[in-house]
């Protein structure tokens, strides 16, 4: 267990880090920061040069790997941030100096119980990628294939687990501090850092990820996902089918290479838009360093440590929603939201749908091209804290996603329009899955196993009433009397100065 001491003089250490950068000047300044927790973060700043723009991304990295995936969930967050900060985090892509390759090998054979021998004719030993949990190397298979070989480095492990119990610790002591931190749900955060964090930690379900992503991604064939060599890979070792290919981000080399990129911009939204409303399984970062063209025009996508689920239900209040914003229907947008639960049932629907318009009128009155779904969700954060929208990780990370795939889209085609493209899709997917013939199968399916339970639930009626002639049932339980030790008030006083002690604790630390 580690003490209070160790966990203040890590925060102490990074804070002073995010003040030397910055970093810490808007969350000094807003008014919602509670005083304690201002002094504080002015103790952190105290003597440092701070520079006019924060430098956010900067700080995060120079604190080091577990706070540079932190910075990425922050980014997810702009609520909890902020706009800047969130889209300055964005710019965090994993960019750190790479393991020796002796340290390397020496974690694949521990990891393989076995020498690359036996599984690799070569490998290169400069790595092609190095980011804050694994870096990449090419090789050959034995039996010929070239593939990309993703290795952990070595303590990371260690690394991120006495980092991610110092934010907990700390989440758990401002999180008390009630207000406008309490609704942000600060532990909740790092709960689903901690998931995904967990989920990158182990190579067999990001390989697990991106098999499940390959299935679902059939009937999309523009799109493609490489495939896993399971014999390769461990929980520490992936190996995946190696991609020849242009990341998006070069968009010279797509046009020297004759790359259609508007097509490429259409793929990659359709592709997305499959992932989050029809399957409810998407890849959650997709930023231009884990996207590529291929020679044959497809786009492919890499690195499945971080995915997202949402189900069913969610998924179709988020097509309404999405509809809803296109068409104008902020009515039906406010009641989805009520249905949701995502907004608390004391606040009125008709003075939400009204914010709801102030949110999406301005968008409606401009040219298509101006339209932007980052400007959508920036206007709905806006409005959460008046109407103390209780933030949903699940759906933040769709919205950060959203916001990632707009912005590669564009940079292949600055004339795409995420709303135009989305919007047939999406009016297809409501009328297939909201429509009437959807209704009937849905009722269909619930009749039909509602049919397959009965035989059980005769099973369960026979055994609790028998028939005549049959054993009886079994006599109820006596009661156990409970048996009463004398000296109740001993404990009844003991229990009041525990009280009192407790409450004397807790009046000291909120003067402080």
């Amino acid at each position: 267990m580690t003490s209070a001491v160790v966990h203040t003089w890590r925060l102490l250490k990074w804070g002073r880090t995010l003040a030397r950068h910055g970093a810490l000047r808007g969350l000094e300044r807003d008014r919602n920061t509670p005083l304690r927790l201002r002094r504080l973060l002015r103790l952190a700043r105290l003597g440092a040069r701070v520079p006019e723009q924060p430098e956010y991304a900067a700080a995060f990295t120079a604190i080091g790997p577990a706070a540079i995936k932190l910075g990425q969930t922050l980014a997810t967050r702009p609520d909890l941030v902020g706009d800047v900060a969130a889209t300055d985090l964005l710019r965090l892509q994993d960019a750190v100096p790479p393991v020796p390759f002796a340290a390397v090998r020496a974690q694949m054979e521990a990891s393989f119980g076995r020498p690359l021998e036996q599984f690799f004719a070569s490998i290169d030993e400069v790595p092609v990628g190095a980011a804050s949990i694994a870096q990449v190397h090419r090789a050959v298979t034995t039996d010929g294939r070239t593939v990309a070989v993703k290795v952990m480095r070595p303590q990371v492990e260690e690394e991120f687990a006495r980092a991610i119990d110092t934010y907990q610790w700390a989440a758990a002591q401002v999180e008390p501090m009630g207000g406008e931190i309490a609704r942000l749900q600060p532990r909740l955060v790092i709960e689903t850092f901690k998931r995904w964090t967990q989920r990158e930690l182990n190579f067999t379900r990001e390989a697990a990820s991106a098999s499940e992503l390959a299935e679902t991604m059939k009937a999309e064939p523009d799109f493609m996902v490489p495939a896993i060599d399971w014999q390769r890979t461990t929980g520490r070792v992936l190996t995946i089918e190696w991609l020849d290919g242009i990341k998006l981000s070069n968009r010279e080399a797509l046009i020297a290479a004759g790359h259609d990129l508007p097509r490429l911009a259409r793929v990659l939204v359709h592709a997305f838009l499959r992932q989050a409303i029809a399957d409810g399984f998407f890849h959650a970062d997709m930023h231009q360093g884990n996207l590529f063209a291929l020679h044959d025009g497809r786009v492919a996508a890499i690195d499945f440590g971080i995915m997202g689920r949402i189900d069913r239900r969610a998924r179709m209040w988020l097509a309404e929603i999405l509809y809803g914003l296109i068409t104008g229907n902020y009515r039906r947008v406010a009641e989805i939201h009520f249905e949701a639960q995502y907004v608390p049932a004391h606040h009125s629907v008709d003075e939400f749908a009204t914010a709801l318009r102030a949110v999406g009128e301005p968008m409606r009155g401009l040219p298509v091209k101006d339209m932007s779904i980052g400007m959508m969700l920036d206007g709905l954060f806006a409005i959460t804290r008046d109407f103390d929208m209780v933030t949903q990780p699940h759906l933040l990370l769709l919205q950060k996603t959203m916001v990632m795939v707009e912005g590669v889209a564009t940079g292949l085609d600055p004339d795409i329009n995420l709303w135009e493209t989305a919007g047939p899709f999406v009016e297809e997917w409501i009328r297939t899955e909201l429509g009437p013939e959807a209704a009937v199968a849905d009722r269909i399916v619930a009749d039909v196993r509602t049919l397959a339970r009965l035989p059980e639930l005769v099973r369960r009626i026979e055994a609790r009433f028998p028939a005549p002639g049959g054993a009886p049932p079994a006599p109820p339980l006596r009661e156990i009397e409970l048996v009463r030790i004398g000296g109740g008030w001993r404990y009844a006083l003991a229990g009041l100065i525990g009280a009192l002690g407790g409450g004397a604790a807790l009046l000291a630390f909120q003067a402080w």
